[in-house]
């Protein structure tokens, strides 16, 4: 059994971007800059997006943040948005999820320029990766793909099960699972909440991708030997012994389902760690579109 390292990948990739930066510096050129919108103080939200800007340090981004009030109006925020949207300094920006319940969040990532939807989850860059065009992929499933390629896991003609269908990680990573190229060309079984029978298909999969937020939801007797695992998920625990008051559990039962498993992400420390990577990475990829279009107007 080998544990897909999601720290050292993402280490890997941040200094791979970081010397993509120095040579950008060296040509006089603007550095990718990244902002963040957070409404409200949720625990979590704040670590993850304190954490984003630790990552654009590291890297040599230039990185902004908006810290918004939970009272602010949903007509508030879209201006917010419509300004970062007109900033031509900012290539790329987030709007940390979830919103408070007076926020349609979906018109509220509709309202994101396409361009610098880094996070990928504009209807336009949706279509783009179904329609196997070049676009931003969001950032979890973009990791995944990045672990599968660099420990060279074969998915040509493999049974791949996603279990969970939101948009962020379950139903972007059935359509790319199954897309022509590597990672991909594999058949592609998506279960939810509802599918009858669950262990019968889970136990055919050569490859399950784990996305539900049910603490060691998958058990070792519900996969077949030799099957590499992709645990998406990441809950608080409360656990009295723990130093903190909780330990952190994935969707897997890691202990028993990494015994039959070929490959398999710890949690923590497999696919949470790429998915800051992988936004860094379409940051990245937000600058180079923006300067070569600059050039292009200049023709």
């Amino acid at each position: 059994m080998t544990i897909l390292d999601g720290k050292k990948v993402s280490n890997d990739i941040k200094d791979e971007i970081a010397a993509e930066v120095t040579k950008i510096k060296e040509r006089g050129e603007k550095v990718p800059h990244l902002a963040a919108i957070i409404v409200g103080k949720d625990g979590a939200s704040m670590t993850y997006v304190n954490s984003k800007v630790k990552a654009c340090e590291r890297v040599g981004f230039e990185s902004s943040l908006y810290r918004l009030p939970n009272t602010i109006s949903e007509l508030e925020l879209l201006d917010k948005i419509e300004e970062l949207n007109q900033n031509d300094d900012i290539d790329g920006f987030i709007v940390q999820l979830p919103l408070p319940p007076q926020i349609d969040t979906q018109k509220v990532l509709n309202a994101v320029d396409p361009d610098k939807d880094v996070d990928g989850f504009h209807p336009t860059n949706f279509g783009k990766m179904a329609l196997d065009m070049t676009t931003f992929i969001p950032a979890t499933p973009f990791g995944i793909l990045e672990l599968l390629e660099r420990y060279d896991i074969p998915t040509k003609g493999k049974h791949t099960v996603v279990i969970g269908r939101s948009y962020i990680v379950g139903r972007p990573m059935s359509i790319l699972m199954g897309r022509s190229g590597f990672p991909g060309n594999s058949t592609v079984t998506l279960t939810h909440e509802f599918t009858k029978n669950i262990t019968q298909v889970t136990s055919q999969a050569d490859i399950i991708i784990i996305a539900v937020g049910i603490p060691d939801f998958l058990k070792g007797e519900m996969i077949k030997d030799d099957a590499v695992i992709i645990d998406v998920g990441i809950t608080r625990v409360p656990d009295d012994n723990a130093e903190r008051g909780y330990v952190i559990k994935g969707d897997v039962d890691f202990d028993n389902v990494s015994k039959r498993a070929s490959y398999i992400t710890p949690v923590p420390g497999g696919v949470g760690p790429m998915t800051v990577s992988m936004l860094l990475k379409n940051t990245l990829l937000a600058r180079e579109r923006h300067k070569k279009r600059a050039i292009e107007a200049q023709r």
